[in-house]
């Protein structure tokens, strides 16, 4: 058995496999109404078709812990019971397909309130819009020239917040998830405190790294107070702002070694591990992609800490997710957009390598 089929343990919970899904936002709840924010049929078809074709683990899209801190008004939410209750006929769904279910929880910031985006390429919604609102941020700075200037958020605020997180996470329990991810990443309300190119705050919550990370960190304390001892709260990181990586960009940013020492912090706090992947918080960054182009960075954070990593980004073939996992470069693969064109992915790896996930017994011959 190759590497990439090797089940992964975190504290008691074994994922069958390396071959996970990473959150994909569907923009297909309903924005209004009694069932808002709520998963659908959709939402359960999109992720069971991934649970039977094999992947040992799902990470819902960015799930918003309250109604301001949805990316669209179209997103999935878990602040009301109506929702928890709604999700769990997906997570029993994925676990006798032997998928654990995750969730992400999320918090857009300055960046919430857009259109889908497939409409208007998901342009901001503005406050006197149909199911528009104003946004929040750490420092009223919006995202980019043609954004909603986002509320500074006041230190009170900040502490609801961190609380809406916990309440969240408790939801998620009932629900039936069993891994808690916290969306500190692509430029969304935690990457926003961490990166000094957003946050330019000079209380307690901004300046140094240690005021960057403090609202970072306290929602890590305030999810793990609440998540059994026994089940993984992963970390979802923007390893860069992709800025100090271009000699021709003057803007201060978050980097890779904030990165690795952001990932010690978040180990001593409860993290069990980090999801590493790049971006999202500076307009006009220039980005350097390609095939495991974000490899890198997860496998620094893993060389550099004592935190498992996942890795992302633009891994699509078997061979190439092996020899991540077994170089050692990452505990884990993350798969997006390859999954959305094959559900079957894990079976066609397992085909190519000689490896074996499971297969649900209605495909199975006599």
């Amino acid at each position: 058995m190759t590497s990439l089929f090797t089940p992964y343990v975190l504290r008691s919970l074994t994922i069958p496999n390396r071959i996970w899904m990473a959150a994909m936002c569907q923009y297909s709840a309903a924005p209004e109404g009694e069932s808002v924010g709520a998963p659908t049929d959709w939402h359960f078809a999109h992720l069971a078709a991934r649970a039977s074709g094999g992947t040992g683990l799902i990470i819902t899209e960015a799930t918003a812990v309250s109604p301001e801190g949805r990316i669209s008004p179209y997103d999935l939410g878990i602040w009301n019971d109506t929702q928890a209750a709604a999700f769990r006929r997906i997570t029993a769904f994925l676990k006798t397909q032997g998928t654990v279910a995750g969730i992400q929880l999320a918090h857009a910031g300055r960046k919430a309130s857009t259109e889908r985006t497939w409409v208007d390429r998901g342009r901001q919604i503005t406050p006197d819009e149909p199911y528009g609102w104003t946004p929040v941020g750490p420092s009223a700075i919006p995202f980019d020239e043609s954004s909603t200037k986002p509320e500074e958020l006041t230190t009170e605020r900040i502490g609801e917040i961190v609380r809406e997180f916990a309440d969240a996470a408790k939801r998620a329990l009932a629900a039936g998830f069993e891994v808690a991810e916290i969306h500190g990443a692509h430029g969304y309300l935690i990457h926003q405190f961490l990166s000094p190119h957003s946050n330019h705050r000079s209380d307690e919550y901004g300046g140094s790294f240690e005021g960057r990370t403090r609202f970072a960190l306290e929602v890590v304390d305030a999810v793990r107070a609440v998540w059994p001892e026994d089940l993984p709260v992963f970390f979802r990181v923007s390893a860069t702002d992709w800025l100090t990586e271009n000699p021709e960009d003057d803007r201060s940013g978050w980097t890779a070694d904030d990165t690795v020492r952001f990932a010690k912090e978040l180990h001593a706090h409860g993290v069990d591990l980090l999801d590493v992947s790049t971006g999202g918080n500076a307009p006009n960054a220039k980005i350097v992609t390609g095939p495991n182009y974000q490899v890198p960075f997860a496998e620094q954070v893993r060389n550099e800490s004592d935190m498992p990593v996942a890795a992302v980004g633009m891994i699509t073939e078997p061979a190439q997710a092996q020899e991540i996992i077994a170089s050692g470069k990452a505990d884990a693969i993350l798969l997006a957009r390859e999954l959305l064109r094959n559900p079957y992915w894990a079976r066609r790896a397992a085909e190519e390598l000689d490896g074996q996930v499971a297969s649900p017994v209605q495909y199975h011959r006599a």
